[in-house]
């Protein structure tokens, strides 16, 4: 790639990061004020029961034929024909996951002697017949990098969801609330994108030549699928040996402490997957921009996580409510588990892009043996072991991730620490200072004890990357475009 094309590359990349992270953050304020208005009007057993249908949306949703898609992003050309097929795979897909939702959410409902589950399954299945809709104007706007038009339907979507779930909330509808407010939120990003992207096509059912296509998809349909395994085992093992009750406690407190790695992290990937297909001929090029991934990307994701944890009771007692206590030391070991779940997540991209999908299975498939073993023993000491099967599993996963990613990306392990380091350092210094600041505070209201913990921790955090680290803060703030450089010295 010569200066024009790394420059041109780079202004793209940085673009595509600011429209889809800032769109990101703009739906999920969206989101989140509402999420959370409504976890304070629901109960612990209303997430429960959800979760509940989760495991079987999250299973049927494998074979959506999202991993075709992905075909089309990676690829160095695409014809109208090949975006024909892939909707014709889509729809055979996902119009046959909805019936089979349909018909089989009682066996659901009796595995885990809910009986509600069957109806609020049957309903959920309208999400798959939005899901072409939704997939393929994705891929192509990713494939050509521009996120631009998905972030419009994005923050539209999100409002809409967001003032649907607190009147259905108000309106006494409970558990059901849970399933309008996604239903909402597919239904309006199919429209949008349907609108905005200017891609429909008519399907073709006829996949003559498109082995390629389908090779690709199956390999990271494996690996999804093992993946599924790994991260919903959790929920199926626990849906047989706590209560409604318990499940809600540990997945709302699963959902606090992974927010950054589940709903920020993946956005960040579907941009570096393109950027990195359109570097595969550059080998030293991609294990240079994974590098500086990790390190910006750390360098918000471990303050994030160990700030959870440590502010952990002032922070659900403001944030959830006092009904919601229980969750407190669930998230104080989750938030010391999550930076570990960050790393891992990051190798896939590259990886994929390099057209190596296979690696990623056999990770997910270490996961779904490592996992369901540490859950097995988890569920036994109720929500706050299930978290703790995380904290000791998943840094022995994440070290397997890395051993067989980074030999595929080209990087080498003291480049790897090298990137993790001043985050990881100032890190740990800001727990230190939080930590023994908690204990000097006077007593005061949740909300007050939250700011104080929250403000003194992003000062020392901030401080400590200025001694130690100052490069990495310019790096991360030239990368966003603020120009932060210090004054060269006079001649």
């Amino acid at each position: 790639m010569n200066d024009i094309d790394s420059s041109t590359m780079t202004s793209k990349v940085r673009s595509a990061v600011l429209w889809r992270s800032g769109s990101q953050i703009a739906a999920q304020l969206i989101t989140w004020t509402s999420t959370f208005f409504v976890i304070r009007l629901l109960s612990p057993s209303d997430y429960g029961l959800f979760a509940m249908t989760q495991v079987v949306l999250s299973l049927l949703n494998l074979l959506n034929g999202y991993s075709f898609t992905g075909a089309l992003v990676q690829a160095r050309e695409v014809h109208r024909h090949q975006v024909r097929q892939v909707f014709g795979m889509l729809i055979l897909l996902n119009f046959s996951l909805a019936a089979a939702q349909f018909f089989a959410a009682p066996f659901a409902a009796a595995y885990f002697r809910a009986p509600i589950v069957t109806d609020l399954l049957r309903v959920q299945a309208i999400l798959y017949l939005t899901s072409p809709f939704i997939m393929i104007p994705q891929a192509l706007l990713s494939r050509g990098i521009d996120f631009r038009t998905q972030a419009r339907v994005n923050i539209g979507a999100a409002l809409l969801s967001a003032i649907i779930g607190p009147v259905c909330a108000l309106a006494g509808f409970g558990v059901w609330t849970l399933v309008f407010a996604p239903i909402s939120l597919f239904v309006a990003r199919a429209i949008g994108l349907s609108v905005l992207g200017r891609w429909l096509v008519w399907p073709s059912f006829h996949f003559k030549g498109a082995g390629a296509i389908i090779g690709f998809g199956l390999a990271i349909l494996a690996s999804e699928l093992l993946w599924f395994v790994q991260t919903q085992a959790d929920v199926f093992i626990a849906g047989r040996t706590l209560s409604a009750h318990q499940i809600g406690i540990y997945t709302t407190a699963l959902f606090l402490s992974q927010i950054l790695v589940n709903k920020f992290v993946p956005p960040l990937n579907e941009v570096a997957f393109p950027t990195y297909s359109r570097m595969a001929g550059d080998r030293p090029g991609i294990a240079f921009a994974f590098m500086k991934s990790v390190r910006m990307i750390m360098l918000v994701a471990i303050p994030f996580s160990l700030g959870l944890a440590i502010t952990a009771e002032p922070l659900v007692l403001t944030v959830l409510g006092a009904k919601w206590a229980e969750t407190i030391p669930v998230v104080q070991v989750l938030g010391f588990a999550t930076p570990f779940v960050t790393l891992q997540i990051l190798y896939t991209p590259a990886t994929n892009a390099l057209g190596k999908p296979s690696v990623a299975a056999w990770i997910s498939g270490a996961g779904a043996i490592i996992m369901p073993t540490a859950f097995l023993i988890g569920v036994r000491y109720g929500p706050v072991g299930m978290a703790w099967a995380w904290l000791l599993a998943f840094p022995i996963l994440t070290l397997i991730a890395t051993i067989w990613s980074l030999q595929i990306i080209g990087a080498r392990y003291t480049a790897l620490l090298h990137a993790l380091w001043p985050a990881a350092f100032a890190g740990a210094v800001m727990a230190g200072g939080v930590v023994a600041i908690d204990r000097a505070l006077p007593s005061m209201s949740p909300f007050s004890h939250l700011i104080a913990l929250a403000a003194a921790g992003a000062i020392i955090y901030a401080l400590t990357l200025m001694v130690t680290a100052r490069d990495s803060i310019e790096e991360l703030l030239d990368f966003a475009g603020i120009k932060w450089r210090r004054a060269a010295p006079a001649a």
